[in-house]
């Protein structure tokens, strides 16, 4: 009889391993994806990608196409792109349309507690879902297609509006539940967490998880390059509320009265140029364990607890960028690194709560398995515990880590471009308005396809007053003819007929 039991319980544990080995490691993956991309083989990278997501179901998924996307459009293939980019934005408006119709069902986390935060269906973090039409904005920037750009960014607005008012309903949620639970739902309650990364000043000035400045200049500036001003200046002020004292922002804003007057379009002689610089790569969520005391009937037993951390970037800040002869000073506006912390602390909460379920759960499977298996049971009831107690290290990793913008007027024509001492090469610019994407990735320059939008105004030609040709000028011996012959006019007639009888 003993014997079955320790036979069941092995089955059991091969079935909670199982489990754990179709939760894949997502930071495995990026991290072979980014070794590649650091070589400049992007189609390498690409290839490790489909390798982890070989079925038909997988390739559907969110992440996969989110980083399909970027991989494509560093490795230069800007329509296949976005056809990824589309693809996962499908997934986004399914999880949009649950929002605004069925909150409660995404609020569910049923099959989370009970083994692991990766078996969740991956919704992507809600900075990622705005960044995913803020790139598609961008993709449509660079193939000239301002009017399809013009939608994307509609589209990023009324996308952060149901990302506020969903967020808003998830945490009421999450504070009773964990209310009942008896949870104090905060990442200070879980032993040896770093939440000082959490705490960070720069993690609590962001406003929220999900809102970017570029993406409300972007908003800015496409509205004002289709002469919207009306509309472009609610863009730049969004801009300078998420992203305060960045000079460039500010005088985005401050400039647009003038730069789309009458006046200015009719003499602009030069192209208004907005260079966006990304350097580095997004952060990871790295899985770190942690123990909890659980309560089990009389006795306390001790589960092991997994959550993710994420590391601060010590990337050196970027200044200025050389465009010609000119130094062009760097603004940053999205640091996707503190942004990942936010996000990650917004979620705390939710994922304390989650845990402390999941480890009551484990606590009372440990326990059974012991009474019934003995030392063996209470053995494999720890390993299998541990095994799928695993961290959701999924995100959307080949984004970069920071967003800089400058902007000038230059001259139409080719302009050599380096920054932190890497050339770009040339790149050439014409039109009203021009879009110059640029990446840094671990050092490589990656220069993207510049969107050139409007036409400069053809330089007037300038009336002169009429002048009567010169007559040409009399040579010496002519002159002096002229005037002896002013000087001894001829006589009239009368006059040289009486001179003729003397």
């Amino acid at each position: 009889m003993k014997a079955r039991r320790v036979t069941w319980l092995a089955v059991l544990a091969t079935l909670w391993l199982a489990g754990c080995a179709g939760m894949q490691s997502h930071h495995e993956t990026a991290s072979q994806m980014q070794a590649a991309g650091q070589q400049g083989d992007f189609k390498t990278a690409l290839t490790r990608l489909d390798e982890r997501h070989a079925s038909p179901e997988a390739r559907q998924a969110l992440l996969y196409n989110l980083e399909k996307g970027e991989l494509l459009r560093l490795d230069g293939q800007i329509e296949q792109s976005t056809e990824a980019f589309m693809a996962a934005d499908a997934k986004v408006r399914e999880w949009e349309e649950a929002a605004k119709t069925n909150p409660d069902k995404l609020m569910g986390q049923v099959g989370a507690a009970l083994v692991s935060e990766r078996l969740k269906v991956y919704e992507g973090q809600d900075y990622e879902k705005v960044w995913l039409t803020t790139r598609i904005a961008l993709n449509r920037l660079g193939q000239g297609r301002i009017d399809e750009a013009r939608v994307d960014i509609k589209r990023t607005h009324e996308r952060e509006a149901v990302i506020a008012e969903f967020r808003s309903k998830e945490t009421q949620s999450t504070v009773e539940e964990a209310k009942g639970r008896g949870v104090q739902a905060q990442g200070r309650e879980i032993n040896g967490y770093p939440v000082e990364l959490l705490d960070d000043p720069e993690v609590l000035a962001l406003q929220n998880g999900y809102q970017n400045a570029l993406s409300h200049y972007l908003a800015g500036f496409v509205y004002e390059s289709l002469n919207e001003p009306g509309l472009a200046a609610p863009g730049y002020r969004k801009a300078i509320e998420l992203r305060p004292g960045a000079p460039a922002l500010e005088e985005g804003l401050r400039g647009l009265d003038e730069r789309t007057g009458f006046t200015w379009k009719r003499k602009q002689r030069m192209t208004d140029v907005l260079f966006v610089v990304e350097a580095g790569v997004a952060p990871a969520r790295v899985p770190r364990a942690f123990t909890l005391p659980v309560p089990v009937g009389t006795s306390i037993r001790t589960v092991s607890i997994s959550y993710p951390v994420i590391d601060p970037s010590r990337d050196a800040l970027l200044e200025t960028l050389q465009v010609g002869e000119r130094a062009l000073p760097l603004s940053k506006v999205v640091d996707l690194n503190v942004m990942a912390r936010r996000a990650l602390r917004d979620e705390m909460p939710g994922m304390v709560m989650r845990g402390f379920s999941r480890a009551i759960a484990k606590g009372v499977m440990q326990d059974q398995l012991q009474k019934q298996g003995g030392l063996l049971g209470g053995l494999i009831g720890i390993v299998a515990s541990a095994a799928t107690e695993q961290a959701d290290d999924r995100m959307w990793r080949m984004l970069p880590g920071r967003v800089y913008i400058a902007r000038a007027h230059l001259p139409p024509g080719e302009h050599e471009i380096v920054l932190h001492g890497v050339s770009f090469g040339k790149a050439r610019v014409d039109g009203q308005y021009a879009v110059v994407p640029l990446r840094l990735y671990d050092g490589r320059p990656l220069a993207g396809a510049v969107g050139r939008f409007g036409d400069l105004p053809l330089t007037e030609a300038v009336a002169l007053p009429a002048v009567e040709p010169a007559k040409p000028a009399a040579k010496p011996a002519a002159k002096h003819a002229a005037r002896k012959a002013r000087a001894n006019p001829p006589a009239k007639p009368a006059v040289a007929k009486a001179a003729a009888a003397l």
